[in-house]
């Protein structure tokens, strides 16, 4: 019995790093003459929340690219983004006037100009942790880091420079890190606790961040973790593997979350004091996404513990497709894979990104 509890960890933790986005048919509109706020372009780095389709060029499982991911996207393409539609950079842009879409910089189809108003770097399944961008066999933030000074370079001084003070990033890691040390802990030698796992976390992503700054970012918008026990791959895996828990969200994960959103913004908090014309917005995407499970019916769900596809408590990237059935209305659920949000979802946290943080880039 054990060795079956533990070889369904090792599936279900393989499983949620099936969590990136690909790209390459989702078209970004044309920039707006007058981008609101003077920010001309929109930088993102991280994982499958804001992965539009980079990973199509890597061989690895982290897939979107099939139906029944992108039903509800214009066109109904599979872009690769791991929803039924839109992310919330696709929204941010489109509110800041830049563009309909934010694309993948690694989409062939995508030209200087359009990169120059902003591009998305993310790869889905990624991590702050090396280890964990290896297992899933993804790109790295660091080499995200590299395709942004090649984007740069390709740009070319003085525009790249102006570009690059200007813009606004986004930046979202750190949830495939926590999934990966909680049920595959194969860092636990290392990190003996998860306090002591949290700061090599924040240390990593300090790191990238000061990267970032070197090369002329200023302009930061860092997202925390979700409640990461709502997960419906989360639940999933405390139902089968001790302690039991059954219905709700899962404590400890949740808890791990709030330990390391705590210790990011105190790291903001600094790092914005020692960066000089530097702004910090923390995001804090687990208050809401905690709402949203414990109160559905205020956001307009009627299902906040499963995922849409399959059977909701495990399909997510390879394992969820047009084989398995799929709920009628995606945008009455809270969760399209057991792992990623609805567009529904996404819209919503974006409404309220845009409202509180947006203006402190004035």
């Amino acid at each position: 019995m054990a060795r079956r509890i533990a070889t369904v960890a090792i599936f279900l933790a393989a499983a949620v790093l099936l969590s990136s986005p690909l790209a390459g048919a989702a078209r970004a509109a044309p920039p707006s003459p007058s981008p609101k706020q003077d920010i001309p372009a929109v930088f993102a780095f991280g994982d499958s929340t804001l992965d539009p389709g980079n990973n199509n060029r890597l061989n690895t499982l982290v897939r979107a690219d099939h139906a029944p991911y992108g039903r509800d996207f214009p066109g109904g393409d599979a872009t690769g983004r791991f929803s039924d539609g839109k992310l919330i950079t696709d929204y941010i842009v489109e509110s800041l006037g830049i563009k309909e879409l934010l694309p993948a910089y690694h989409d062939p189809s995508l030209t200087d100009a359009e990169a120059a108003t902003g591009v998305s770097f993310a790869s889905g399944g990624s991590g702050l942790d090396d280890l964990t961008t290896r297992t899933a066999m993804v790109s790295t933030f660091a080499s995200q880091i590299d395709d942004f000074k090649e984007l740069l370079g390709r740009i070319g001084a003085p525009k790249a420079a102006e570009i690059a003070g200007k813009a606004l990033y986004v930046l979202s890691a750190g949830t495939n890190d926590v999934t990966m040390y909680t049920v595959l802990p194969i860092q636990a030698s290392n990190y003996p606790s998860f306090d002591e796992y949290s700061d090599f976390l924040i240390d990593r992503f300090q790191s990238y961040i000061k990267s970032l700054y070197s090369l002329g970012a200023r302009n930061f918008m860092v997202a925390g973790l979700p409640p990461v026990g709502c997960l419906p791959v989360q639940k999933t895996l405390h139902v089968l593997l001790p302690p039991l828990a059954f219905g709700g969200c899962s404590e400890r994960p949740n808890a791990d979350a709030q330990m390391y959103n705590t210790k990011l913004q105190q790291m903001l908090t600094k790092l914005e004091a020692n960066c000089s014309g530097s702004t910090f917005a923390y995001v804090d995407v687990y208050t809401p996404l905690l709402d949203m499970a414990t109160n559905p019916r205020k956001y307009g769900f009627s299902q906040t513990g499963l995922g849409c596809c399959g059977t909701g408590l495990v399909e997510m990237g390879e394992l969820c497709t047009n084989l398995l059935p799929l709920c009628p209305s995606p945008g009455s659920y809270m969760f399209f894979d057991s792992v990623h949000p609805t567009q529904a979802t996404y819209k919503q946290l974006a409404d309220q990104i845009v409202q509180s943080n947006i203006p402190k880039f004035k």
